[in-house]
């Protein structure tokens, strides 16, 4: 069954059991945003429920954290776009003292948009049925294939879309400006493209990323280090979220000895490197 996100931030976790008596000891594996779509695999359990995201990842989720039905099935083929600020507020009117109708809706989440948008206010819809506004600034398109044909251009984007994370602290299965981790980065950056990756710290057969050499590392392509990955810049440069004391969160590092954002124990622990280009 498909079910949408109905809140802005779903924690997908491991055990409902464990969930539901404490959270704290549920490990969390991902973050799922509002609008994002989900497809039920099981029976709801102390009220979690199992579900298999678009890009393959499992796991359990709120029971109320979903809409089903025939609202689910209505949203997912309204016109939609998605949340580039790192947070945004859905007010009801088109002018900041309007009163906040959804808060916190963070970067990577989808909203229906209802026409055009006027004197740079998008009207947006909620998966719930609420209906708001958006400052017109604060989405983009939602891609499906990837932004651009263009390799070069296609390659910026990615690591354009990565840097919007830059300063966001780590959190272990976070995806979102309040907490993210290596993979959660690496994944978000490319989704923000068009583009759906493995959401972990490993190359997978079946998706899109397949091993390059580390001597053809270019722009937007992905390092892999022991449980670690991260996404390369070009001049040596890669973005990457970390919980190393002194950075915690997200940062760029250079593989250049003579750098000032050298980090001197990653180079030597490059254990592949991935490639979405031929």
């Amino acid at each position: 069954m498909q079910a949408v996100i109905n809140v802005a931030i779903a924690p997908l976790t491991t055990n409902p059991a464990l969930w539901a008596q404490n959270p704290q000891q549920s490990r969390l594996v991902d973050e799922l945003l509002l609008g994002m779509p989900v497809e039920i695999t099981g029976e709801a359990e102390q009220h979690m429920v199992p579900v298999r995201t678009f890009y393959g990842y499992t796991g359990w989720v709120a029971q109320d954290a979903l809409l089903t039905g025939p609202k689910a099935e209505e949203w997912l083929v309204q016109p939609q776009m998605v949340v580039i600020a790192r947070w945004a507020d859905v007010l009801a009117e088109p002018r900041v003292q309007g009163a906040c109708v959804a808060a916190g809706l963070p970067l990577g989440a989808r909203v229906a948009v209802q026409g055009e948008p006027e004197d740079g206010w998008q009207a947006v819809t909620l998966p719930d049925g609420r209906t708001g506004y958006l400052r017109a600034d604060a989405l983009a398109p939602l891609y499906t294939q990837p932004c651009e044909q263009d390799q070069e251009k296609l390659r910026a984007a990615i690591a354009q879309a990565a840097k919007r994370y830059l300063g966001t602290p780590y959190r272990w299965g976070g995806k979102t400006p309040a907490g993210i981790d290596c993979s959660g980065l690496c994944s978000m950056a490319y989704l923000l493209c068009g583009i759906s990756i493995w959401r972990d710290s490993e190359l997978k057969e079946g998706y899109p990323i397949h091993p390059a050499h580390v001597s053809d590392m270019r722009v937007g392509d992905l390092v892999y280090f022991p449980g670690h990955v991260a996404l390369y810049l070009g001049n040596g440069e890669y973005i990457h979220s970390t919980a190393r004391a002194g950075d915690n969160g997200v940062v760029i590092n250079s593989f250049y000895p003579d750098s000032p954002l050298y980090r001197p124990d990653l180079p030597k622990q490059i254990t592949a490197v991935g490639s979405y280009f031929a």
